[in-house]
């Protein structure tokens, strides 16, 4: 039997020093728009009907330190991709910067994200 839900997911917000740094930033990775946009909030996603990330000035962030444990990863994404060579070439453009890891990097603000490639059950990303 299934649950009943009790809400839908809005957004992952996600803190960041410069809210529109990030939110180009992940546009560009995932092909999304910025829907919503002011000095301190900024959203990517598909249409401003639809769920996406948004990202929250957080002026005194502290990145995390992946792999080490001093500051935990938080949170992080994994973006399916069709060719993790080509993708990780275009994110590391974009202003990603590798950390150890397989296919392992960090957006502007820190925060890790992983290229997996695309599972079998899931359409060609491009």
């Amino acid at each position: 039997m299934a649950a009943v839900p009790l809400g839908r997911l809005h957004h992952l917000i996600v803190d960041c020093p410069d809210p529109m740094v990030e939110a180009r930033f992940w546009s560009a990775v995932l092909g999304d728009p910025i829907t919503y946009a002011d000095e301190d909030f900024v959203v990517v996603s598909a249409s401003t009907s639809a769920s996406g990330l948004a990202f929250q000035r957080a002026v005194d962030l502290t990145p995390p330190t992946w792999p080490e444990p001093a500051v935990p990863q938080q949170m992080h994404l994994d973006v399916m991709v069709d060719d993790q060579a080509a993708a990780a070439e275009a994110v590391l453009a974009l202003g990603a910067r590798p950390l150890p890891g397989d296919h392992v990097y960090a957006d502007p603000a820190g925060h890790p994200f992983c290229l997996i490639r695309r599972p079998t059950w899931a359409p060609p990303v491009t």
